[in-house]
Protein backbone atom coordinates (compact mmCIF):
# COMPACT_ATOMS: atom_id res chain seq x y z
CA UNK A 1 0.00 0.00 0.00
CA UNK A 2 1.24 3.46 -0.94
CA UNK A 3 1.61 5.39 2.34
CA UNK A 4 2.41 8.63 0.49
CA UNK A 5 -0.93 8.44 -1.34
CA UNK A 6 -2.80 7.78 1.90
CA UNK A 7 -1.08 10.81 3.45
CA UNK A 8 -2.26 13.03 0.57
CA UNK A 9 -5.81 11.72 0.84
CA UNK A 10 -5.89 12.08 4.62
CA UNK A 11 -4.61 15.65 4.73
CA UNK A 12 -6.75 16.89 1.82
CA UNK A 13 -10.09 18.60 2.35
CA UNK A 14 -13.24 17.22 0.79
CA UNK A 15 -16.72 18.40 1.70
CA UNK A 16 -19.39 20.45 -0.02
CA UNK A 17 -17.88 22.70 -2.68
CA UNK A 18 -14.31 22.04 -1.47
CA UNK A 19 -13.15 19.17 -3.68
CA UNK A 20 -9.39 18.93 -3.05
CA UNK A 21 -9.52 15.23 -2.18
CA UNK A 22 -11.82 14.49 -5.13
CA UNK A 23 -9.22 15.99 -7.48
CA UNK A 24 -6.46 13.83 -5.99
CA UNK A 25 -8.53 10.67 -6.33
CA UNK A 26 -9.65 11.57 -9.84
CA UNK A 27 -6.06 12.05 -11.02
CA UNK A 28 -4.99 8.72 -9.51
CA UNK A 29 -7.91 6.68 -10.85
CA UNK A 30 -7.59 8.23 -14.33
CA UNK A 31 -4.32 6.31 -14.69
CA UNK A 32 -6.26 3.05 -14.74
CA UNK A 33 -9.91 3.72 -15.59
CA UNK A 34 -12.37 6.03 -17.28
CA UNK A 35 -13.37 8.60 -14.65
CA UNK A 36 -16.36 10.92 -14.43
CA UNK A 37 -17.86 13.15 -11.77
CA UNK A 38 -21.54 12.80 -11.08
CA UNK A 39 -23.41 15.30 -8.92
CA UNK A 40 -23.37 14.65 -5.19
CA UNK A 41 -22.17 11.09 -5.75
CA UNK A 42 -18.53 12.04 -6.09
CA UNK A 43 -16.48 10.01 -8.55
CA UNK A 44 -17.19 7.00 -10.72
CA UNK A 45 -14.34 5.15 -12.44
CA UNK A 46 -15.02 2.31 -14.87
CA UNK A 47 -12.97 -0.50 -16.36
CA UNK A 48 -15.28 -1.83 -19.08
CA UNK A 49 -14.09 -5.12 -20.53
CA UNK A 50 -17.27 -5.81 -22.48
CA UNK A 51 -18.25 -8.54 -20.03
CA UNK A 52 -21.82 -9.46 -19.13
CA UNK A 53 -21.32 -8.95 -15.40
CA UNK A 54 -20.40 -5.75 -13.52
CA UNK A 55 -19.02 -5.50 -9.98
CA UNK A 56 -19.01 -2.24 -8.04
CA UNK A 57 -16.51 -1.43 -5.29
CA UNK A 58 -17.60 1.54 -3.15
CA UNK A 59 -16.06 3.77 -0.47
CA UNK A 60 -17.00 7.22 0.76
CA UNK A 61 -14.70 10.17 0.27
CA UNK A 62 -16.24 12.82 2.56
CA UNK A 63 -15.13 13.67 6.09
CA UNK A 64 -16.67 14.80 9.36
CA UNK A 65 -16.32 18.55 9.79
CA UNK A 66 -18.14 21.70 10.92
CA UNK A 67 -20.10 24.58 9.42
CA UNK A 68 -20.01 28.18 10.67
CA UNK A 69 -23.32 29.35 12.16
CA UNK A 70 -22.30 32.72 13.64
CA UNK A 71 -19.37 35.14 13.42
CA UNK A 72 -18.59 37.33 16.45
CA UNK A 73 -16.88 40.72 16.17
CA UNK A 74 -14.41 39.57 18.81
CA UNK A 75 -12.84 36.94 16.52
CA UNK A 76 -14.80 33.92 17.70
CA UNK A 77 -17.05 31.55 15.72
CA UNK A 78 -19.97 29.32 16.53
CA UNK A 79 -20.27 26.14 14.48
CA UNK A 80 -22.45 23.10 14.05
CA UNK A 81 -21.52 19.51 13.22
CA UNK A 82 -21.26 18.21 9.68
CA UNK A 83 -21.39 14.53 10.56
CA UNK A 84 -20.81 12.86 13.91
CA UNK A 85 -17.80 14.57 15.45
CA UNK A 86 -16.70 13.40 18.89
CA UNK A 87 -17.43 16.42 21.08
CA UNK A 88 -15.20 15.14 23.89
CA UNK A 89 -12.03 16.05 22.02
CA UNK A 90 -12.96 19.51 20.75
CA UNK A 91 -11.44 21.82 23.45
CA UNK A 92 -7.98 23.04 22.29
CA UNK A 93 -8.23 21.14 18.97
CA UNK A 94 -6.62 23.00 16.02
CA UNK A 95 -8.82 23.56 12.95
CA UNK A 96 -8.75 25.34 9.60
CA UNK A 97 -11.56 27.74 8.71
CA UNK A 98 -12.26 27.78 4.97
CA UNK A 99 -13.45 31.33 4.36
CA UNK A 100 -12.36 33.64 1.54
CA UNK A 101 -8.93 32.39 2.52
CA UNK A 102 -7.97 29.49 4.78
CA UNK A 103 -7.17 30.63 8.31
CA UNK A 104 -5.81 28.64 11.27
CA UNK A 105 -7.92 28.56 14.40
CA UNK A 106 -8.55 26.47 17.52
CA UNK A 107 -11.50 25.37 19.59
CA UNK A 108 -11.45 27.43 22.79
CA UNK A 109 -10.80 25.64 26.07
CA UNK A 110 -11.57 26.96 29.52
CA UNK A 111 -8.68 26.72 32.01
CA UNK A 112 -8.99 23.60 34.15
CA UNK A 113 -9.17 25.87 37.20
CA UNK A 114 -12.43 27.36 35.87
CA UNK A 115 -13.89 24.31 34.16
CA UNK A 116 -16.91 22.52 35.48
CA UNK A 117 -20.37 21.59 34.43
CA UNK A 118 -20.43 24.37 31.83
CA UNK A 119 -17.52 22.96 29.81
CA UNK A 120 -18.54 22.49 26.13
CA UNK A 121 -19.43 18.92 25.26
CA UNK A 122 -20.75 19.33 21.70
CA UNK A 123 -19.86 21.39 18.65
CA UNK A 124 -22.97 23.52 19.13
CA UNK A 125 -21.77 24.46 22.63
CA UNK A 126 -18.14 25.07 21.63
CA UNK A 127 -16.50 28.26 20.38
CA UNK A 128 -13.67 28.60 17.86
CA UNK A 129 -11.00 31.25 18.40
CA UNK A 130 -9.49 32.70 15.19
CA UNK A 131 -7.54 35.55 16.79
CA UNK A 132 -8.64 37.93 14.05
CA UNK A 133 -10.91 40.21 16.12
CA UNK A 134 -12.77 42.77 13.97
CA UNK A 135 -11.19 41.56 10.71
CA UNK A 136 -12.96 38.23 10.88
CA UNK A 137 -16.23 39.20 9.15
CA UNK A 138 -14.26 40.29 6.08
CA UNK A 139 -13.00 36.71 5.65
CA UNK A 140 -15.49 34.31 7.23
CA UNK A 141 -19.27 34.08 6.77
CA UNK A 142 -21.99 31.77 8.08
CA UNK A 143 -22.02 28.66 5.93
CA UNK A 144 -18.22 28.42 5.58
CA UNK A 145 -16.70 25.06 6.47
CA UNK A 146 -14.23 24.19 9.21
CA UNK A 147 -12.03 21.08 9.17
CA UNK A 148 -9.56 19.51 11.57
CA UNK A 149 -5.97 20.72 11.14
CA UNK A 150 -3.86 17.61 11.58
CA UNK A 151 -0.83 16.26 9.75
CA UNK A 152 -0.63 12.57 8.87
CA UNK A 153 1.83 10.68 11.10
CA UNK A 154 3.61 7.36 10.69
CA UNK A 155 3.94 5.35 13.90
CA UNK A 156 6.21 2.41 14.61
CA UNK A 157 5.20 -1.05 13.48
CA UNK A 158 3.38 0.00 10.31
CA UNK A 159 0.62 2.02 11.96
CA UNK A 160 -0.39 5.51 10.94
CA UNK A 161 -2.55 8.30 12.34
CA UNK A 162 -4.41 11.20 10.76
CA UNK A 163 -7.73 12.85 10.12
CA UNK A 164 -10.42 11.39 7.83
CA UNK A 165 -8.86 7.93 7.58
CA UNK A 166 -12.58 7.16 7.80
CA UNK A 167 -12.92 6.59 4.89
CA UNK A 168 -9.89 7.82 2.96
CA UNK A 169 -8.08 4.60 3.89
CA UNK A 170 -10.71 2.72 1.89
CA UNK A 171 -10.35 5.22 -0.98
CA UNK A 172 -6.63 4.42 -1.01
CA UNK A 173 -7.54 0.73 -1.21
CA UNK A 174 -9.74 1.31 -4.27
CA UNK A 175 -6.95 3.19 -6.05
CA UNK A 176 -4.48 0.42 -5.16
CA UNK A 177 -6.87 -2.26 -6.47
CA UNK A 178 -7.35 -0.33 -9.72
CA UNK A 179 -3.56 -0.24 -10.19
CA UNK A 180 -3.35 -3.99 -9.68
CA UNK A 181 -6.15 -5.18 -11.97
CA UNK A 182 -6.50 -2.65 -14.80
CA UNK A 183 -4.14 -4.50 -17.15
CA UNK A 184 -5.21 -8.02 -16.17
CA UNK A 185 -7.76 -10.28 -17.84
CA UNK A 186 -10.68 -9.42 -15.59
CA UNK A 187 -13.71 -11.65 -16.13
CA UNK A 188 -16.04 -8.78 -15.08
CA UNK A 189 -16.58 -5.11 -15.75
CA UNK A 190 -15.46 -3.09 -12.75
CA UNK A 191 -16.87 0.16 -11.36
CA UNK A 192 -15.23 2.14 -8.56
CA UNK A 193 -17.58 4.50 -6.74
CA UNK A 194 -16.22 7.17 -4.38
CA UNK A 195 -19.38 8.58 -2.84
CA UNK A 196 -19.90 11.76 -0.87
CA UNK A 197 -22.17 12.68 2.04
CA UNK A 198 -21.95 9.31 3.79
CA UNK A 199 -21.44 11.16 7.05
CA UNK A 200 -24.75 12.97 6.43
CA UNK A 201 -26.83 9.81 6.02
CA UNK A 202 -25.30 7.73 3.19
CA UNK A 203 -26.73 10.19 0.66
CA UNK A 204 -24.14 9.75 -2.09
CA UNK A 205 -24.32 5.97 -2.07
CA UNK A 206 -28.11 6.09 -2.46
CA UNK A 207 -27.90 7.96 -5.73
CA UNK A 208 -24.78 6.12 -6.88
CA UNK A 209 -26.30 2.68 -6.45
CA UNK A 210 -29.42 3.80 -8.29
CA UNK A 211 -27.50 5.19 -11.26
CA UNK A 212 -24.81 2.51 -11.66
CA UNK A 213 -25.85 -0.64 -13.45
CA UNK A 214 -24.06 -3.35 -11.46
CA UNK A 215 -24.82 -6.97 -10.61
CA UNK A 216 -23.14 -7.02 -7.22
CA UNK A 217 -21.19 -4.69 -4.95
CA UNK A 218 -18.76 -4.60 -2.06
CA UNK A 219 -18.57 -1.57 0.22
CA UNK A 220 -15.31 -0.75 2.02
CA UNK A 221 -15.46 1.27 5.23
CA UNK A 222 -13.95 1.39 8.72
CA UNK A 223 -15.10 -0.16 11.97
CA UNK A 224 -14.13 -0.04 15.63
CA UNK A 225 -10.53 -0.97 16.39
CA UNK A 226 -9.31 -2.63 19.57
CA UNK A 227 -8.13 -0.69 22.62
CA UNK A 228 -7.81 -1.60 26.32
CA UNK A 229 -11.18 -0.09 27.20
CA UNK A 230 -13.12 -1.32 24.14
CA UNK A 231 -15.05 -4.62 24.55
CA UNK A 232 -13.38 -7.24 22.32
CA UNK A 233 -16.81 -8.41 21.16
CA UNK A 234 -17.45 -4.99 19.61
CA UNK A 235 -14.21 -4.36 17.72
CA UNK A 236 -11.62 -5.73 15.35
CA UNK A 237 -7.92 -6.14 16.05
CA UNK A 238 -5.54 -3.72 14.37
CA UNK A 239 -3.18 -5.85 12.27
CA UNK A 240 -5.64 -8.75 12.29
CA UNK A 241 -6.60 -8.23 8.66
CA UNK A 242 -9.74 -7.23 6.82
CA UNK A 243 -12.98 -7.33 8.79
CA UNK A 244 -15.40 -9.32 6.62
CA UNK A 245 -18.93 -8.27 7.46
CA UNK A 246 -21.68 -10.74 8.30
CA UNK A 247 -25.20 -9.32 8.56
CA UNK A 248 -28.78 -10.10 7.51
CA UNK A 249 -28.64 -7.17 5.09
CA UNK A 250 -25.45 -8.44 3.40
CA UNK A 251 -25.49 -11.06 0.65
CA UNK A 252 -24.26 -14.34 2.12
CA UNK A 253 -22.81 -15.61 -1.14
CA UNK A 254 -20.61 -12.52 -1.39
CA UNK A 255 -19.57 -12.85 2.25
CA UNK A 256 -18.71 -16.52 1.75
CA UNK A 257 -16.73 -15.80 -1.43
CA UNK A 258 -14.69 -13.09 0.27
CA UNK A 259 -13.97 -15.54 3.08
CA UNK A 260 -13.02 -18.33 0.67
CA UNK A 261 -10.57 -16.07 -1.17
CA UNK A 262 -8.97 -15.05 2.14
CA UNK A 263 -8.70 -18.64 3.34
CA UNK A 264 -7.41 -20.06 0.06
CA UNK A 265 -4.72 -17.41 -0.23
CA UNK A 266 -3.86 -17.34 3.51
CA UNK A 267 -4.72 -13.65 3.71
CA UNK A 268 -5.20 -12.36 7.28
CA UNK A 269 -8.85 -11.65 8.00
CA UNK A 270 -11.39 -11.48 10.80
CA UNK A 271 -15.15 -11.26 11.03
CA UNK A 272 -17.54 -8.53 12.07
CA UNK A 273 -20.99 -9.89 12.91
CA UNK A 274 -23.91 -7.47 13.01
CA UNK A 275 -27.48 -8.40 13.88
CA UNK A 276 -29.07 -5.78 11.65
CA UNK A 277 -27.88 -2.85 9.58
CA UNK A 278 -24.16 -2.12 9.30
CA UNK A 279 -24.04 1.68 9.62
CA UNK A 280 -22.26 1.88 6.25
CA UNK A 281 -23.14 2.56 2.63
CA UNK A 282 -23.85 -1.17 2.25
CA UNK A 283 -27.19 -0.54 3.96
CA UNK A 284 -28.49 1.66 1.15
CA UNK A 285 -26.76 -0.13 -1.71
CA UNK A 286 -28.49 -3.38 -0.75
CA UNK A 287 -31.97 -1.82 -1.08
CA UNK A 288 -31.36 0.24 -4.21
CA UNK A 289 -33.44 -0.55 -7.32
CA UNK A 290 -34.69 -4.10 -6.87
CA UNK A 291 -31.92 -4.85 -4.37
CA UNK A 292 -28.22 -4.95 -5.26
CA UNK A 293 -26.45 -7.91 -3.62
CA UNK A 294 -23.80 -6.30 -1.44
CA UNK A 295 -20.92 -7.35 0.77
CA UNK A 296 -18.84 -5.36 3.25
CA UNK A 297 -15.17 -5.26 4.22
CA UNK A 298 -14.01 -2.91 6.98
CA UNK A 299 -10.74 -1.55 8.32
CA UNK A 300 -10.20 -1.65 12.11
CA UNK A 301 -9.77 1.97 13.22
CA UNK A 302 -9.15 3.62 16.58
CA UNK A 303 -10.32 7.09 17.66
CA UNK A 304 -13.15 7.21 15.12
CA UNK A 305 -14.45 10.65 14.06
CA UNK A 306 -11.49 12.48 15.57
CA UNK A 307 -8.41 14.10 13.97
CA UNK A 308 -6.22 11.32 15.40
CA UNK A 309 -7.64 8.15 13.85
CA UNK A 310 -5.25 5.18 13.87
CA UNK A 311 -5.03 2.20 11.49
CA UNK A 312 -2.56 -0.54 10.62
CA UNK A 313 -1.29 -0.47 7.02
CA UNK A 314 -1.19 -4.27 6.96
CA UNK A 315 -5.00 -4.31 7.17
CA UNK A 316 -5.19 -2.26 3.96
CA UNK A 317 -2.93 -4.78 2.23
CA UNK A 318 -5.24 -7.54 3.42
CA UNK A 319 -8.29 -5.83 1.93
CA UNK A 320 -6.54 -5.22 -1.40
CA UNK A 321 -5.34 -8.83 -1.59
CA UNK A 322 -8.80 -10.22 -0.87
CA UNK A 323 -10.61 -7.97 -3.33
CA UNK A 324 -8.03 -8.54 -6.06
CA UNK A 325 -8.58 -12.29 -5.74
CA UNK A 326 -12.34 -11.79 -5.58
CA UNK A 327 -12.39 -9.79 -8.82
CA UNK A 328 -10.01 -12.08 -10.73
CA UNK A 329 -12.24 -15.03 -9.80
CA UNK A 330 -15.30 -13.29 -11.24
CA UNK A 331 -17.04 -12.22 -8.04
CA UNK A 332 -19.62 -14.28 -6.20
CA UNK A 333 -22.84 -14.35 -8.23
Amino acid sequence: MNTKLLKKLSEAVGLGHITDVREIAKAELAKYASVREFGSIGLIAEINNGKEKTVMLEAHIDEVSFIVTHVFESGFLKVSNVGGNDGRILPATPVTVHGKTDIPAVFASNPPHLSGENEAKTADEAIIDTGLCNKLKDIVSPGDYVTYDRNFSEFSGGRVSGKSLDDRAAVACLIEIASRVYDKALPVNLVFCLSEQEELGTRGAKTAAFSIDCDEAVAIDVSFGDAPDVPPTKCGRLGGGAMIGISPILNRKITDKLTTVAEDKNIPHQFEVMGGTTGTDADVISVSKDGIPCGLISIPLRNMHTPAEVIDMADLDSICDILEGYLLSGGAL
